[in-house]
């Protein structure tokens, strides 16, 4: 089974949890201060007997809400959890089932879970307790579309709306917008072994990932869920699916004939990273080719190649982990522009 990205697995077991009866909070990372280990957007399930899936403040707030559930017999949960959390200001929302609370991390609870430091979280909690309430989001994840829903935070109303590749995580007054789908889209080249690591990891990133393969033996062999297999001319694939910031291209065929059509379109462009398989080189003799073609050199060397960062990989699964940690790697240095 494909490793599946963190919202995905904490919607999936929630609406589980809520098929079988339980009552279920909804946990959303709205605001830091301080040093946080999770970003705003960072949703968390908490089950009625305090079991918990996802994540919003990297294991000490997650802690003390579970054992707050566990511990509480009132069927009231926001009631108790109010008497261990600073709740928020009180000109702040807390009808319908939603309610904003604050929570402060010191020094000393960051040192006991391994956090870095302290820090504070404001978070969002939603009372779920209908068995459907997570299935239409469910679907639009599992088909990999870009959904934002909005939660009026003063009725409890959800809405969920097709979201846009500008669009973003935010809190504007009583709606709470948080965008579940791919921010990233990865065209791979090739559908080899390499590839499928690669796809794999990508996904678990929340890449929307497309692959090229244009080569008959190779395309009827590709079998990962969640990916798009198209097959087309390398250089079409890049016009039609990479012509943005958020986009990144890797040419993975190892076969110049193929890999070179699919940088020729890419390099010019706005992928943030555009990377091909090969040795050193092979990349001096691939460079050649290019400027040979026209591109100017400028433009060449936007090409990371070898693909990946150097740690010693010489595996298919140990290279596809090199080449996802330089995108994570160059994707943090493009969202911090």
């Amino acid at each position: 089974m494909s490793v599946q990205h963190s919202d995905i697995e904490v919607i999936s077991t929630a609406a589980g949890w809520l098929r079988n009866n339980h009552n279920v909070h909804l946990v959303t990372v709205v605001r830091t201060w301080g040093s946080s280990p999770r970003p705003v957007g960072s949703i968390a399930a908490v089950r009625d007997d305090g079991v918990l899936v996802g994540s919003v403040s990297g294991g000490c707030v997650e802690k003390q809400l579970s054992e707050q559930i566990l511990d509480s017999k009132d069927t009231s949960l926001l009631n108790n959890i109010n008497t261990t959390l600073e709740t928020a200001s009180e000109d702040q929302p807390e009808v319908a089932g939603s309610h904003i609370v604050s929570h402060h991390i010191d020094d000393e609870q960051a040192r006991r879970y391994g956090l870095s430091c302290g820090g504070e979280l404001e978070l969002v909690f939603e009372l779920l307790k209908e068995n459907d309430a997570l299935n239409p989001l469910l679907h639009h994840l599992e088909s990999r579309e870009r959904i934002v829903r909005t939660v009026d935070l003063e009725t409890g109303a959800v809405s969920l709306q097709s979201a846009s590749r500008e669009q973003g995580f935010g809190l504007q007054g009583t709606q709470l917008n948080k965008v579940f789908g791919p921010d990233w889209r990865l065209l791979i080249v090739g559908a080899g072994q390499l590839s499928r690591f690669t796809a794999e990891f990508a996904l678990a990133l929340d890449y929307e990932v497309i692959v090229c393969e244009p080569r008959p033996g190779f395309r009827e062999a590709w079998n990962v869920d969640g990916t798009t297999l198209v097959d087309m001319s390398p250089d079409d694939a890049v016009l039609k699916y990479a012509t943005d910031q958020h986009s990144a291209v890797l040419a993975l065929t190892h076969d110049p004939n193929v890999d070179d059509m699919a940088l020729m379109e890419a390099l010019p462009g706005k992928a943030f990273y555009v990377g091909a398989l090969g040795s050193r080189t092979n990349y001096e003799k691939r460079k050649k080719r290019l400027q040979a073609i026209g591109l100017e050199l400028a433009e060449i060397e936007r090409l990371h190649g070898p693909v990946g960062l150097d740690i010693g990989s010489r595996t298919s699964a140990e290279i596809a982990i090199s080449i996802i940690a330089h995108l994570v790697q160059v994707r943090s240095t493009v969202s911090a522009s």
